[in-house]
């Protein structure tokens, strides 16, 4: 990891993450009901209770208020989540006041439009590597992950990689002393 990712990694303090491209690989599968389906990663939901252990904030944000990304945040455990968001900078700044965050402290992974103005203002931004080209050419980080297939957890190892607390927790799994669940 170079030294300015490292640097800008280790000040996270918050996770902010789109859903649908991120989470998902963007994709939507509708019935002939109108029922609405996505298909999200399990190994990005694995990590959010040690980013939380590790008082990491997480956060989802979407411009789309559909019920099944609110149902999958919810079981994913994230601590906030944001539905049917349009100004997606405007949302953030005012959750982060709220939190006496600031925003270099937060890192946000987006891969389309809606997500650039965001991502130009965190201290650490990212993209899935199939995220649009412009929008990875104005982020720190392109993950190696696509949407939808470990990019929020590759970010997320990053982050607490940099922080050194990844490898103690690797260790305390591993040996027993940290139970999964």
């Amino acid at each position: 990891m170079n030294n300015l990712i490292h640097q800008k990694a280790n000040l996270v303090k918050a996770v902010i993450t789109d859903i649908d491209g991120v989470l998902t690989d963007g994709g939507i599968i509708l019935d002939d009901q109108g029922m609405e389906y996505k298909r999200f990663q399990v190994k990005d939901g694995q990590i959010i209770r040690y980013l939380k252990r590790s008082l990491i904030l997480t956060v989802a944000i979407s411009g789309r208020d559909v019920s099944v990304s609110k149902k999958r945040c919810e079981q994913m455990g994230f601590n906030f989540h944001f539905h049917g968001v349009r100004d997606k900078l405007a949302r953030i700044k005012d959750w982060i006041a709220q939190q006496g965050l600031s925003m270099k402290e937060c890192a946000y992974i987006g891969d389309d439009l809606i997500d650039l103005e965001l991502l130009s203002q965190v201290g650490f931004s990212a993209a899935p590597s199939d995220a649009l080209s412009y929008v990875k050419e104005n982020v720190d980080y392109t993950t190696v992950a696509k949407g939808g297939e470990g990019a929020f957890r590759e970010l997320a190892d990053l982050i607490l990689s940099a922080k050194g607390i990844l490898p103690g927790l690797v260790n305390e799994i591993k040996n027993g002393q940290l139970k999964e669940g």
